[in-house]
């Protein structure tokens, strides 16, 4: 196949990012000569995510869709006028052969400009329940790329593929032991571990359960990994400072989750499409907080479709302060409910969806 020119745009959070860097990573995989470019927004985190792995990235005036009405809406109309603008631009000068979304602020002018040039277009919905923006995007593209059953309610059944939600491939050729991950992080292998993580920007109920419970973890016989989030990390280093117990560490980002997933005996996480897909394909114990600020309360569907199948430990945001210890020691202590949730979320794993979604790119290409 001839070089091929690939529009990505994807950011906001990790769980947009990390899928759409992997797809590019598979992509450059098979078309070696293809030219890829990200487009995201300005001042998100993919600004820097995606130049670390490599690829170029433009970014656009963007913003969220404001959930009230006021001064914001002016700011929102403006700004989706000079994005839509830029995008209509970045498509007549790059002239793709195909453009991908993977959700994100900058998803939606650049997916409609790519529609309004006829370039061939898809969409990956991450979440069980879809966003607006996909929603109507899916009536313009080709294909559109879902990790959950029964989609038909929100897109043309015609245009569905169930693929899967892509995920690091450093996590699909199998986690570091227990030992090698420990030593990574200077912990004993020993002791067991919770893996604190709330995304990539980070949750705030889930720090402040943490703030509430170190007395708590340390008296406890085990360690703690604890990712912030870079929201809220110099806050949590600030309100920690001169009692942070020798079993809590304290990270802003972890870059090597392998090795974090490798440690941990028990899981603490957001709901996200993105991490849960993850979760899946790591196959360890999770206790699931939903965030109760995201469009249709989508973390808490992603949530139940897990907690359903026995395949995670639900627990609302409003509750985590009371009950983060009381809820993971209790899992610690079982270890026949750890096999269990273990067990189940492994058979929820789609470990190919990288691949199938690059077939699906690829295909539309042809």
């Amino acid at each position: 196949m001839q070089a091929k020119r690939i529009i990505i745009s994807a950011g906001g959070t990790g769980g947009h990012i990390f899928p759409a860097l992997a797809v590019a990573g598979e992509l450059k995989k098979r078309l070696p000569s293809s030219d890829i470019l990200f487009v995201g927004a300005l001042e998100k985190m993919e600004m820097e995510r995606v130049p670390a792995a490599g690829f170029r990235i433009i970014g656009l005036p963007v913003m969220g869709f404001p959930r009230k009405p006021g001064i914001k809406w002016l700011k929102f109309l403006w700004m989706l006028v000079r994005s839509s603008r830029s995008a209509r631009r970045i498509i007549k000068d790059f002239d793709p052969h195909v453009a991908a979304g993977f959700g994100g602020y900058a998803s939606g002018p650049v997916l409609r400009a790519a529609a309004q040039k006829k370039v061939p277009a898809l969409i990956q919905e991450q979440n069980s329940y879809a966003g607006i923006t996909n929603k109507l995007l899916g009536k313009r593209v080709l294909k559109i790329c879902v990790a959950y059953e029964n989609m038909k309610n929100f897109f043309p059944e015609n245009k569905i593929v169930l693929t899967g939600n892509p995920v690091r491939e450093a996590l699909l050729s199998g986690l570091p032991g227990k030992t090698e991950a420990c030593d990574f992080f200077n912990l004993n292998p020993a002791r067991q571990v919770i893996l604190i993580i709330g995304g990539s920007l980070g949750a705030r109920s889930i720090n402040d359960a943490v703030l509430k419970n170190i007395d708590g973890i340390k008296n406890a016989e085990i360690n703690v990994i604890w990712q912030t989030g870079e929201l809220y990390y110099d806050e949590m280093i600030q309100k920690t400072s001169g009692k942070t117990p020798a079993n809590l560490q304290i990270h802003k980002f972890l870059t090597r989750m392998d090795m974090a997933y490798g440690a941990a005996d028990v899981i603490v996480s957001r709901a996200g499409a993105g991490t849960i897909s993850e979760l899946c394909v790591v196959g360890k114990p999770i206790l699931l907080v939903p965030s109760p600020n995201v469009a249709e309360d989508h973390q808490t569907k992603n949530a139940v479709a897990l907690a359903q199948k026995n395949a995670a430990v639900q627990v609302s945001d409003e509750k985590i302060g009371e009950v983060l210890l009381e809820a993971t020691f209790q899992l610690l202590n079982d270890k026949n409910r750890l096999e269990e949730l273990s067990r189940n979320i492994k058979k929820m794993a789609k470990p190919d969806a990288t691949k199938k979604i690059v077939d699906e790119i690829i295909g539309i290409m042809k």
